[in-house]
């Protein structure tokens, strides 16, 4: 069965009919809406080449902060210390190592975690008592430091957290700057 296709004819006339000015007018609004649509687009563009360039910039900084050891200390045991426990401080995080026969443990601490840091002094040696806010058993024990040593990564350690609470950014100084810097802030004497 084949059905026959109807023909419309007729002629559509417009609502209204427009003036060349009007016309005229209309294009305009048309090409300024569309050149305030760029200008957004531009600066849209802008602001996320902006904030790519921050984030990249951030991201270089924590990458930089990461890697650098300021401070790396080892225990010492009478007479021999075959499987050493090392503190190594970063400018973000301390990372605590503990040695053992066929393993070993790793420790790592953020600086805004810290709550407190002990030194106890014997006779030859010096232990560091590590109070963290998030770790399990919230103390960390190293025994068999040299005393000097441990004086100055708890100084270290200490700038480190004074530095985090101010907000202070540490990437832009060298590593010796900064080392420096750390160790002058907390130039309280300790009596040993």
């Amino acid at each position: 069965m084949k059905q026959k296709a109807e023909k419309i004819s007729g002629t559509i006339f417009p609502k209204k009919l427009y003036t060349q000015k009007e016309v005229d007018g209309l294009l305009e609004k048309k090409e300024r809406d569309l050149s305030s649509q760029v200008i957004v687009a531009e600066e849209v563009a802008q602001t996320t080449d902006i904030k790519k360039q921050m984030d990249k910039k951030t991201v270089a900084n924590l990458v930089k902060k990461s890697n650098r050891i300021l401070v790396s200390i080892s225990s010492h045991a009478f007479p021999f210390d075959f499987f050493p426990n090392t503190l190594n401080v970063e400018e973000g995080r301390i990372t605590i190592i503990k040695r053992h026969f066929l393993s070993s443990e790793v420790h790592s601490i953020d600086i805004s975690d810290i709550s407190n840091i002990f030194i106890y002094t014997m006779f030859i040696f010096s232990q560091l008592v590590i109070i963290s806010k998030t770790f399990e058993k919230n103390e960390i024990k190293l025994k068999s430091l040299r005393p000097k040593e441990a004086i100055f990564a708890r100084r270290i350690i200490e700038g480190l957290r004074v530095f985090k609470d101010k907000q202070i950014e540490t990437s832009n100084y060298s590593k010796n700057e900064l080392i420096a810097k750390l160790a002058e802030l907390s130039t309280t004497k300790i009596v040993t």
